[in-house]
């Protein structure tokens, strides 16, 4: 992964007046200081409890041809290449306050949920993890929020030569070595985020699909940490009827086997397999959107991208996201079809396979515009049914958001005490979304401005 796309990261209204700006942690001044173990994913979240895959075995043989053997660049990947035996962890760098409680958690579930023979190690790793500032990353590699890269063990390797051949991961077959680059002084849940995905793929395949919902491996970045599906395809990925040098023919002659042994239940007949390919502009189209400097612009890419979903016929998360950026960013006095184009999007990732976290995304939004026309009932609707599954992918920003909405719209209805009681609630995964207290009252404060009378 080059970069995640932070979709869900502010309520963006587009109702009868613009939206105010998301509370981002560039807003607020990320407080390492804050970051003790009682914000851990651990001790918020309890035991993982991570959504089951989904998808039926004959699709996931497809996804796992796609997410295999191309990289986010489109570039084809000619063999099969993994790790072979047990794999270290190393950390290094400026390792953040939870760094390691968080490497030593993923860690725990790479084992007991995808099978992994991976432990971390204080001398020597396959897999290293180097922490380095935000600003320092990003002058070198400006749009990335993490990243992994093979044949190298620390950040000052790379920059050494940071064009080698040695960094084309299209020559590797058997994997000796990984760096994963990560942000020293990020959000509890970015460092998670990075953690998860980017050790994931040094452990499995390389590529992202919009069209996967239930899956990290998805710029969307609606699933934050990794799901049942994501540890099923680490499972599949490195099972031993596989091996380095395999070719993408030989990989898909041997996976149907493979799923049936270790997803007996998804042998069950599915829907038509998503095997259309994503051209290449809807992808410039969203990726535009998201990073446009105007609102203006990014609407306008965003109608882009809907217009080649629409007319490709899609009904999967590519139409759906489509629709969600073009909420987002609708005009000032768009409201109503940015409220229909929110309420089509929910609709659709309700259809889809582990489509409840990013629906709750949506409801996220559906839920701000409720409460900001003084729908109370419609906002406890919402966050009813949007709390659990963004507790349930152990995503504090969202979790947070929703019990802010919801305890203003309780406050609204004379509900005080339930309201100051979720209030207090929500601090905690504030913090471990946003970065700061400061930035969590930011939050607190920017719901409470939504249900003041305009």
């Amino acid at each position: 992964m080059t970069g995640r796309l932070l979709v869900a990261a502010g309520l963006a209204l587009a109702a009868c007046a613009a939206p105010p700006p998301p509370p981002q942690a560039s807003r607020a001044p990320i407080d390492l200081a804050a970051q003790s173990p009682a914000i851990s994913s651990r001790a918020l979240f309890g035991a993982p409890d991570p959504f089951p895959p989904e998808r039926h075995n004959a699709q996931i043989v497809q996804d796992v041809l796609e997410l295999g053997f191309r990289l986010e660049s489109g570039r084809e990947v000619p063999q099969f290449s993994r790790f072979e035996g047990p794999v270290g962890i190393r950390l290094r760098g400026d390792i953040p306050p939870l760094g390691v409680i968080e490497t030593d958690r993923l860690i725990d579930r790479l084992r007991r949920e995808a099978g992994l023979d991976v432990r971390r190690g204080e001398a020597e790793g396959q897999i290293v993890v180097d922490f380095v500032p935000r600003a320092t990353m990003r002058r070198v590699i400006p749009e990335a929020a993490c990243f992994i890269l093979p044949n190298v063990d620390s950040w000052d390797a790379f920059r050494t030569s940071p064009r080698g051949a040695h960094l084309d991961w299209t020559r590797v077959v058997q994997r000796e070595k990984v760096l994963v680059v990560a942000p020293s002084d990020s959000t509890v849940q970015e460092m998670r985020d990075c953690l998860h995905e980017e050790v994931a793929q040094a452990m499995g395949p390389l590529n992202d699909l919009f069209r996967i919902g239930e899956s990290v491996w998805n710029d969307d970045n609606f699933q934050t940490a990794l799901t049942g599906y994501d540890m099923l395809v680490l499972r599949v990925w490195n099972d031993p009827a596989l091996r380095p040098g395999m070719t993408r023919e030989q990989v898909a002659e041997r996976l149907p086997a493979i799923l049936a042994r270790l997803n007996p239940r998804g042998e069950r007949e599915g829907p038509p397999l998503d095997d259309v390919p994503t051209p290449r502009a809807w992808t410039v189209a969203i990726e535009g959107a998201l990073g446009a400097p105007r609102r203006a612009r990014a609407h306008a890419l965003a109608q882009d991208a809907l217009g080649i979903a629409v007319r490709a016929g899609w009904r999967d998360e590519r139409l759906a996201l489509a629709l969600f950026l073009s909420a987002r960013f609708a005009p000032e006095g768009d409201g109503q079809r940015a409220i229909e184009a929110l309420t089509q999007a929910a609709l659709i990732y309700g259809a889809r396979p582990g489509g409840a976290v990013p629906r709750a995304h949506v409801e996220l939004h559906l839920a701000a515009q409720a409460l900001a026309a003084g729908q109370d009932p419609l906002v406890l609707r919402l966050t009813d049914n949007a709390m659990p599954p963004a507790r349930r992918s152990e995503n504090g920003a969202l979790l947070s958001s929703l019990m802010l909405l919801r305890a203003q719209a309780l406050e609204r209805m004379d509900r005080t005490a339930e309201a100051e009681r979720l209030r207090r609630q929500a601090a905690p995964f504030a913090v471990f979304g946003f970065g700061s207290e400061q930035a969590a009252r930011a939050r607190r404060e920017e719901v409470a401005a939504l249900g003041r009378p305009r």
